[in-house]
């Protein structure tokens, strides 16, 4: 398999956190996971009058719909020029789904965050789950678009170049990290970051440095948002120091971060 992203994709995720692929998986196999998803929402597909809520929360989705649509061969040659050749571990779920609808409500999960990576005191309390510098357990995390997404359908924001703030936060904190909770709390302090929106068509893959931070907002269109952010996983945490083979992408954004 060729190189699927050029030298100035790599530089952008390198430098700004993100890299955008268009076209990852077709029309097809996101209709079949859409038609999955409506089952367990208790909305009627066709009656916007029933879609009360901002948001609904689905559980985690393993059809193969879905598998196929974050296993491509052209997405695993880009993991391997993120992440290198046999460190990640492939998708086999895309995890929950925050579907967002159409709403005068506000939702109330807009916060900016980070994800995390690995459990803390609590493995059932999401918000004690922790991230640290070596980004124990994540390689990358992902946008997965499912249904076409215009900067009115709720698009995720992304804050360009924060991956590299948040590799400051961490890199004091040890192999022990910060929470969720902690980590939220802090990003107050960060600079103003100039901001992304992850739009696009059904098929669209955002692959996102680790720390990137990212929020939620509320839907001002007329079409629900179905997207999913599973994290790619890592067979071992990444180096940051000390390596005897060289730094991917991933590894080489927070080396630039910590200068």
């Amino acid at each position: 398999m060729p190189d699927i992203l050029s030298k100035q994709a790599i530089d952008q995720f390198i430098t700004e956190g993100f890299v955008r692929i268009d076209n990852v998986f077709s029309p097809d196999t996101a209709s079949a996971a859409l038609d999955i998803l409506w089952k367990d929402i208790p909305f009627e597909r066709g009656n916007p009058n029933t879609w009360t809520e901002p948001v609904i929360r689905l559980g985690m989705y393993t059809q193969q719909p879905f598998i196929a649509s974050v296993n491509t061969p052209e997405l695993h040659a880009a993991f391997d020029q993120l992440v290198g050749e046999g460190r990640w571990i492939p998708c086999q779920s895309v995890g929950s789904f925050p579907v967002r609808f159409p709403s005068p409500k506000q939702p109330n999960d807009t916060g900016r965050h980070v994800d995390v990576s690995f459990p803390g005191d609590d493995p059932s309390n999401y918000f004690e789950w922790r991230a640290n510098i070596s980004s124990k357990g994540r390689a990358l995390l992902m946008l997965v678009l499912y249904s076409d997404v215009t900067e009115a359908d709720a698009p995720t924001i992304i804050y360009r170049k924060s991956h590299k703030d948040v590799a400051r936060l961490l890199s004091p904190e040890g192999d022990r990290g910060l929470s969720f909770m902690e980590l939220a709390g802090r990003l107050h302090e960060l600079p103003e970051r100039e901001e992304a929106l992850a739009v696009g068509k059904a098929g669209t893959i955002y692959l996102c440095h680790p720390f990137l931070v990212h929020a939620a907002q509320a839907h001002r269109g007329h079409t629900p948002k179905f997207m999913a952010q599973p994290p790619l996983l890592l067979r071992n945490e990444l180096v940051i120091e000390g390596s005897e083979v060289g730094y991917t992408p991933v590894e080489k954004a927070i080396r630039l971060a910590l200068g």
